[in-house]
């Protein structure tokens, strides 16, 4: 059976609400040079049990959980935002680094990555399981999760940093974004092994867990060496009637194949997105790979993307489910860990201090990717709502002080990295204004 027009009506009202206060608020965020993601969230946080339903329960409850299937239709719209949010992050991905610059990337890329993760999985033996373990309670997946928390760097958010700022053309820029794309990449293949293991460990067959992997990897492979290619032959096949349609409705079909991929071999479609995008970027050339993402740029920042984050935050009940000490212990343990390995990579490779400290720096903001992590582990049982919370809120927290300390370097004027010097910082176009309709005469 559909809705009943109060129904339709109460859902398409609480969409409002949430996709009116993750924008207005991400937009203010911008204007105070504070991470957009960071104000699409506290959209949420205001509209959630953290403010609004703290202090006005019975309206919150007839506005977000009014009738039995409106949490269902929220979390699907929820759902479709993570899969734009990763497909987007998949479009990021920067297979090559430039010349000259591969042997620091290489560098950064093994230190950031396999230290940190190493560091996040000991550290699980210092802290109580019994309040941070979800309903799954798989231990192993837990741990995963933890280290992934520990290594995982933000692409989506990195990058609007750096454009932002008018140095997305630099060298640094590139350097950092190609790091962080194959670095995530690894990351959430961890991700896809603990959703397998959660999903299969009360089995108790090794059996299952093999094939879990197998396919994971299987997938990775099909999508990075056999699809570009087959995509290349079909992109501008002239039996291709799809693309002749509607180019991102093509994008689209893409998108979704990959996702129910991914979902039919038992692997999360998050991660099928994720492969779809990098599938994507590998197969258009440049000119049509433009032509994509400014084809799925503006419905997913503006609708899908900014829904999600507001959701996130409308879970989060800072008020009752937050533990502020271990939050503070957790953020000193994964800032100091990620971010005194890149620096002393970098140092090793005789870059000079600043330049260190801005990778260090780059590569601490966990932004969106953190909060997937959080919002996955959670809904698939991994993790508890307080330490859910805290993921939530290191992936906000590491993200402003990145975005603050490249905004002041690159406003004391000196490049954040040698060779930038003479390249000029090139501002956004600033938001454009609607002009007033003339009243009739």
């Amino acid at each position: 059976m559909g809705l009943t027009g109060i129904e339709m009506t109460r859902f398409l009202l609480s969409l409002l609400t949430l996709l009116v206060a993750a924008n207005v608020l991400g937009y203010l965020a911008e204007r105070l040079t504070v991470p957009r993601v960071i104000g699409e969230v506290a959209g949420g946080l205001v509209l959630g049990p953290t403010v609004f339903g703290h202090f006005a329960p019975g309206t919150f409850q007839w506005l977000y959980q009014g009738f039995p299937a409106q949490g269902k239709l929220l979390g699907l719209v929820y759902q479709l935002g993570l899969i734009f949010l990763m497909f987007n992050s998949g479009l990021k991905f920067q297979p090559k680094f430039n010349r000259g610059d591969t042997s620091i990337g290489l560098a950064i890329l093994a230190g950031s990555t396999v230290i940190p993760f190493a560091a996040g999985w000991m550290f699980t033996g210092f802290m109580n399981p019994a309040h941070l373990l979800g309903p799954a309670q798989s231990l192993v997946a837990f741990k995963i999760v933890v280290a992934i928390s520990i290594a995982v760097t933000s692409i989506p958010v990195i990058s609007k940093i750096l454009f932002d700022l008018g140095v997305m053309h630099t060298r640094f820029a590139k350097l950092v974004v190609a790091v962080a794309g194959i670095h995530d990449t690894l990351l959430w293949v961890g991700l896809a092994l603990a959703a397998g293991l959660a999903g299969n460990e009360s089995q108790q067959g090794i059996a299952t867990v093999l094939r879990s992997t197998g396919a994971t990897f299987g997938l990775i492979a099909v999508c990075l060496l056999v699809l570009p290619r087959v995509l290349r032959r079909i992109n501008g096949n002239r039996f291709n009637i799809l693309v002749r349609a509607s180019f991102l409705g093509y994008i689209l079909a893409i998108l979704l194949m990959l996702a129910l991929l991914a979902g039919y071999l038992g692997v999360d479609v998050m991660f099928g997105a994720l492969l779809a995008g990098i599938a994507v970027k590998l197969a258009f050339p440049e000119h049509l790979f433009d032509r994509v993402e400014n084809s799925i740029r503006e419905i997913s920042f503006s609708f899908f993307i900014p829904l999600y984050f507001a959701m996130v935050g409308l879970q989060l009940d800072l008020a009752k489910q937050f533990p502020l000490g271990f939050f503070l212990l957790y953020l000193l343990f994964a800032t100091a860990v990620q971010g005194s390995v890149v620096y002393l990579t970098c140092r090793f490779l005789h870059l000079d201090r600043l330049t260190s400290m801005n990778l260090a720096a780059a590569m601490n903001a966990r932004g969106g990717p953190g909060i997937v992590l959080s919002t996955v582990a959670f809904s698939l049982g991994l993790i508890s709502e307080p330490f859910f919370a805290v993921l939530v809120m290191l992936a906000l927290v590491t993200s402003w002080m990145a975005g603050s300390w490249l905004r002041f370097v690159v406003k004391t004027g000196r490049p954040l990295m040698p060779g930038d010097e003479r390249v000029a910082v090139v501002k956004p176009q600033e938001e454009v204004m609607l002009d007033a309709v003339p009243s009739a005469k």
